[in-house]
């Protein structure tokens, strides 16, 4: 359950990131208030939430079992363990 979260938090925090490069490539002050403007940061958390946003959507769609496919869980056949798969 943390591996998504932490996947998403990551997601979010990629615009962010990818701007702190371009400060400190154009040699810009990373940590001065000047280069965090609040309008800059509106705009990169909205990007960043259609970013989160999209990948649910994805994630939804793209992923989990085929339409009409059945889970099987595991169980004991023969006196072995069968493993869980999709029919």
């Amino acid at each position: 359950m943390i591996r998504p979260v932490l996947t998403e938090i990551g997601i979010f925090l990629i615009p962010f990131a990818v701007y702190a490069l371009f400060l400190i490539a154009t040699r810009s002050g990373v940590f001065a208030q000047s280069s965090w403007p609040l309008h800059l940061v509106a705009k990169l958390a909205l990007g960043s939430l259609l970013l989160v946003v999209l990948s649910f959507i994805l994630l939804a769609h793209f992923s989990g079992a085929p339409p009409g496919s059945t889970y099987v869980p595991a169980h004991i056949e023969d006196g072995k363990l069968v493993p869980g798969q999709e029919k």
